[in-house]
């Protein structure tokens, strides 16, 4: 027999999901058990593409426009287990809560959306595609593969990244850069004869300091915002003088930047506080770059980069959702807003052009951190309002 879709359905799923480790690219077993779902739900169309992203559809009656629901797969990393209150891979059912890694950043919301999307059979007049993607949080591969391939060709999408049932409307993008500081290895004991790379790295925090303050703002997103994360040296043993450090930097970007552009800025400041380089050192500024493996196997050097976007608030598909969904509060419709964080809704909307929003459960303050957890009462309650909101978005479509 079928798999009814349902919360309670829904909420066992989803503490399935959160059982199975799974890091970007590890995301295998997990793929297994959504398709195995979507199956026991009777999708009329299940499928992994080459990449190992999960597609399901749900046929609509009426042939019209096709909206697509996204979750992604991967989690981050848990850390020691000892921090957390409650094991971060047992999906704990306590204080009205759902916790474990992956409960509110995203497999929650992914059970919620498969199943909302299975209970609207015969009722939603277009397809309901569910696409749940790889690599989101190294940068956001699996949404550019599926749609850069034309797997699916959705008239919008939602994105279930938690908004605490608000509508969200876009984001700034991150870009990851490096800056590489090269000098001339050498024993600790005998400095004057290397050249530390070292020497660099306070005239470079000097200039992303200066940098920082001086970047553009938007009055929806904010201002792009950028901060030195880390130092990796090489080589790594204490008693040596590096020949190469890497200033890494986290950089929030508004949409409509560039790779080209935003290292430009770099290099400008960069310039004004190391006028020049000393001899027999080097200074190199460079997008950061992975080679990305997926659980099918396909590989791709890539560089970690998520691009912004952003919707009008009077957007007709925005309006149409947050009248669909309403406060949980109280009459009227939903608050509009964007997220803080970065999302696949900068490939979908920001590079595909296809219009796309966010609603879900769930308090973004809790992402990537030891005390993630879903309210379970605020779940039941984006789960009961999903059918309305899918419909109401394709209506505004047609």
């Amino acid at each position: 027999m079928p798999k009814d879709p349902s919360f309670e359905n829904a909420l066992a799923f989803a503490q399935d999901l959160i059982r199975i480790p799974s890091l970007s690219g590890k995301e295998g077993e997990v793929a297994s058990r959504i398709l195995l779902e979507m199956k026991d739900l009777e999708y009329d169309k299940v499928w992994a593409d080459s990449l190992g992203n999960v597609i399901g559809v749900i046929r609509g009656t009426q042939g019209g426009p096709p909206v697509m629901l996204n979750c992604h797969m991967d989690v981050v990393a848990e850390g020691d287990h000892g921090a957390w209150e409650y094991p971060p891979f047992d999906a704990e059912l306590a204080g009205g809560c759902l916790h474990g890694r992956g409960s509110m950043d995203i497999k929650g919301q992914l059970a919620l959306q498969t199943h909302a999307a299975a209970s609207l059979r015969e009722e939603a007049p277009g397809d309901v595609i569910v696409a749940h993607t790889v690599f989101e949080e190294r940068g956001g591969w699996g949404m550019e593969y599926l749609l850069g391939n034309k797997e699916v060709e959705p008239a919008a999408v939602i994105i279930g990244e938690a908004t605490a049932g608000d509508i969200t409307t876009g984001h700034r993008g991150r870009a990851e850069v490096e800056i590489v500081l090269r000098g001339r290895a050498g024993h600790a004991s005998a400095p004057e004869r290397a050249r530390n790379a070292l020497d660099l790295v306070p005239g470079v925090l000097r200039a992303l300091e200066d940098l920082a303050a001086r970047q553009d703002e938007d009055p929806v997103l904010g201002q792009a915002s950028l901060v030195p994360t880390g130092i990796d040296i090489l080589p790594e043993s204490r008693n040596v003088v590096p020949d190469e450090a890497v200033v890494v930097v986290d950089w929030r970007v508004l949409p409509g930047s560039t790779d080209e552009g935003l290292l430009l800025q770099v290099e400008e400041s960069l310039s004004r506080f190391i006028p020049e380089v000393p001899g027999g050192m080097g200074l190199e500024v460079r997008m950061a770059k992975e080679t990305q493996t997926a659980y099918t196997g396909h590989s791709e050097v890539r560089d970690l980069y998520t691009p912004g976007f952003l919707m009008e608030a009077d957007d007709p598909v925005i309006v149409a959702a947050a009248e669909a969904v309403g406060r949980r509060s109280g009459k009227g419709a939903a608050a509009v807003r964007p997220w803080t964080f970065a999302t696949d809704g900068g490939w979908s909307q920001g590079v595909f052009g296809v219009p796309t929003l966010g609603f879900a459960p769930g308090e973004e303050r809790f992402a990537h951190t030891n005390r993630e957890r879903l309210d379970v009462e605020e779940a039941r309650w984006a789960f009961s309002r999903h059918p309305g909101l899918i419909m109401a978005v394709q209506r505004s479509l047609a």
